[in-house]
């Protein structure tokens, strides 16, 4: 059996995650999603708590009739130390074969570590985004809905994800 591992912090999870998820279980058996900055929430760049996160990429999968027996999920707070970085990803994870990335850093890390990675296809970076989604959201501009599985947009304003990001950066 083959387990991939599909790290990120998901600030939200957007179409441009869910592309890669479906990618990845084309090329693996299971598939653990690493909730990247698990400690980190009500900022600017990570204003969805692990927990939150966690729930709207669940939402979203359950929304695409994906199989969530195939789904670990596995918050990781940071460590700022790159150079024991895999190693901490380790303890905190089930055992993986693959590493799903485009950040050159990880990528970087695991290939040191003498992991395979492979890379996804960049899914339209310019709009699937999450820097950029959050920004429309803070600008009040509801297109960012259309970026996001209808699950995740459904979330954030349940949990009123949006007044919280526009209230963050002083747009009460």
């Amino acid at each position: 059996m083959r387990r991939g591992l599909y790290p990120g912090r998901f600030q939200p999870f957007h179409l441009g995650h869910l592309q890669v998820v479906k990618w990845t279980l084309q090329r693996v058996d299971e598939l653990i999603i690493v909730i990247g900055s698990a400690q980190e929430s009500h900022t600017l760049s990570n204003p969805f708590t692990a927990g939150e996160r966690m729930e709207m990429i669940r939402r979203a999968l359950e929304g695409s009739n994906i199989d969530l027996s195939l789904i670990y999920f596995v918050p990781i707070p940071d460590i700022l130390m790159n150079s024991v970085w895999v190693y901490h990803v380790k303890s905190f994870s089930p055992k993986f074969d693959v590493i799903i990335s485009r950040n050159p850093l990880v990528m970087r890390l695991f290939k040191e570590a003498g992991y395979e990675v492979i890379e996804p296809p960049a899914y339209d970076r310019k709009i699937y985004n999450s820097t950029f989604i959050r920004r429309l959201i803070i600008e009040n501009n509801n297109e960012w809905e259309k970026l996001v599985p209808a699950e995740v947009s459904a979330y954030i304003h349940e949990i009123r994800g949006d007044e919280r990001l526009r209230s963050i950066a002083g747009f009460s």
